[in-house]
């Protein structure tokens, strides 16, 4: 939608329509920023995550709140860009990366040695 009247003729002022345009695209650029805010070491189980083939984005979602599209952006702005091209070729290769596609004999994404605590992430 173009803008007619950016600009009062009278005042010169800017219009309201334009200014809340201006407030959404810089709270839409804020919002960006924050959806990839997690502490170093979420940063770091979060590649481990993508990178093992038996990790579902399933469980990536669960514990982190990324998609599968919000990993994949995730991936390329924290791998280079050569790792980022192996990753995505090799999880295209491998459909144990989704839970839908897996075999139905596995119903979980969690290793039946791990403990049953109330830690996401704990192992033995």
């Amino acid at each position: 939608m173009a803008e007619q009247n950016v600009t009062c003729e009278y005042s010169g002022l800017r219009s309201l329509a334009s200014l809340l345009a201006e407030q959404e695209k810089q709270e839409a650029i804020k919002k960006q920023a924050e959806k990839f805010h997690f502490s170093e070491e979420d940063r770091d189980r979060i590649i481990q995550m993508a990178w093992e083939d038996r990790t579902p984005f399933e469980a990536i979602e669960f514990q982190f709140g990324l998609k599968e599209k919000d990993v994949i952006e995730f991936m390329r702005k924290n791998s280079l860009p050569s790792s980022f091209r192996m990753w995505r070729k090799r999880m295209k290769a491998h459909k144990t990366k989704h839970a839908a596609l897996r075999d139905d004999g596995t119903n979980r994404f969690k290793c039946s040695r791990q403990r049953s605590t109330g830690n996401k992430i704990s192992k033995r």
